[in-house]
C-alpha cells in the first residue's frame, strides 16, 4: 500500500510543489473553523484530544468548531463561512459542485454502505416490494437519500411510488419509532441504535458503497495550503488511530456521541477505513447515481456533471500527508 502510495506522491510531486507555491495569507490565520459530526468518527477523535488545537498553538490560529447533523448542514456551514471545512458524503459534495458551490474534496474520512432501509421490530414490511404507498423517512441531499433513490430503482420503484418525508437523521429514527413514518433511511450510529434496539432492515446493498469526504473551498485550498495540511495530518493520524486501537475507539466514540459501546461497535463495523486518498475509484462509485439524480430534479436537467465531477477531488496534499511516516 506504501509502495503505491509512493509512486502516486511522486508521480504528483511537481503539482503539489506548485500547490504550495500558490499564493498564501502573508498574515497567519486567525482561526481555522472546522465541523464535526457523530458520522465522522475521526472527526471525534480529533476534537476530543486537541490535536488540531496543539497543531495550530505555535502560529497562534485559534481552533473552532461547529456541530453538523447531516452533509446538508455541513455544506451550509462551508458555503456561508461558518466552517472552512466539511465532512460530506461524496455525492453531496458532487451535488454542491455542481450548483456551483466551489467545493474540493481533500480527503477521504472513510468508506461505507450510506444506509440501510430500517423499519421496527413488529412492522409487517419484509421487503423493498412492500413499501409502495408507504411513508419513508429520510434527509434530503444526503447518502442516505439517495441511497433510498438506488434502493426504490433496483426493485422497479420510483420516487412518486411512496411518500417521502424530510427529516434530519436523528429525527428520521424518532418519528419510525413513533410510528409517524412507516420506513427510515437511516445513517449510523442513529441506524446502529436503532438496530441495537430491535429494528430491522429491510434492504442492504454492499454494491451501493461510497466514500465520505473532508471537503474544503477552492480559495481557502488556495490560500491556505499548510492548513489544509495541518488538518490533514490531524485526520490521518486519527484513521489510524481508529484501525490500531479499535477497543480504545470505541470507548471514546461511545462517550463522545452519548451511545453504548455495542451500538458504536455496530456503526464500526460498517466502516473501511483503508481508503483516505480520493481518486478514481471514489469518482466511480458516485457515477451510477448522477442519472437518478437528474431524474429527482436534485441537478438540473440539462446540468453539465462531466467536468465538476472530473474536478471535484484534489488529493496532493493526502498523497504527501498519507506518505508520511
Amino acid at each position: 500500500m506504501l509502495s503505491i502510495l509512493r509512486k502516486f506522491s511522486f508521480a504528483l510531486g511537481l503539482g503539489a510543489a506548485a500547490l504550495v507555491a500558490a499564493p498564501v495569507h502573508a498574515e497567519p490565520l486567525k482561526e481555522v473553523k472546522l465541523d464535526f459530526a457523530y458520522y465522522s468518527p475521526e472527526s471525534l477523535v480529533i476534537k476530543r484530544n486537541g490535536w488540531l488545537e496543539e497543531a495550530f498553538k505555535a502560529q497562534g490560529t485559534s481552533v473552532q468548531w461547529v456541530f453538523s447533523r447531516g452533509s446538508n448542514n455541513s455544506l451550509e456551514f462551508l458555503n456561508s463561512g461558518a466552517s472552512n471545512f466539511a465532512l460530506t458524503s461524496s455525492i453531496s459534495a458532487l451535488v454542491a459542485r455542481v450548483n456551483g458551490q466551489p467545493v474540493k474534496a481533500v480527503y477521504s474520512y472513510l468508506w461505507a454502505e450510506p444506509s440501510a432501509l430500517v423499519v421496527t421490530a413488529n412492522s409487517p414490511i419484509k421487503s423493498v416490494a412492500d413499501i409502495k404507498g408507504k411513508k419513508i423517512a429520510a434527509t434530503k441531499g444526503t447518502d442516505p437519500y439517495f441511497f433510498l433513490l438506488r434502493a426504490l430503482d433496483a426493485n422497479h420503484l420510483k420516487p412518486s411510488d411512496v411518500e417521502i418525508v424530510h427529516l434530519q437523521h436523528p429525527d428520521g429514527r424518532v418519528a419510525l419509532e413513533q410510528g409517524r413514518v412507516d420506513v427510515w433511511a437511516g445513517l449510523d450510529p442513529h441506524m446502529a441504535g436503532a438496530q441495537a434496539a430491535g429494528a430491522r432492515f429491510i434492504y442492504r446493498n454492499p454494491a451501493f458503497g461510497l466514500s465520505a469526504f473532508l471537503n474544503t473551498s477552492e480559495s481557502f485550498l488556495k490560500q491556505n495550503p499548510e492548513a489544509v495540511r495541518i488538518v490533514l495530518r490531524a485526520y490521518e493520524r486519527a484513521r489510524r488511530w481508529i484501525i490500531e486501537h479499535p477497543a480504545d475507539a470505541v470507548a471514546l466514540l461511545s462517550e463522545e456521541i452519548k451511545l453504548p459501546p455495542e451500538v458504536i461497535k455496530l456503526q464500526l463495523g460498517r466502516y473501511d477505513f483503508s481508503r483516505p486518498l480520493p481518486g478514481a475509484a471514489h469518482l466511480d462509485a458516485i457515477r451510477p447515481v448522477v442519472p437518478l439524480l437528474l431524474q429527482d430534479g436534485i441537478l438540473r436537467r440539462n446540468a453539465k456533471v462531466d467536468e465538476p465531477l472530473n474536478t471535484l477531488i484534489d488529493g496532493r496534499i493526502a498523497a504527501a500527508v498519507i506518505a508520511e511516516k
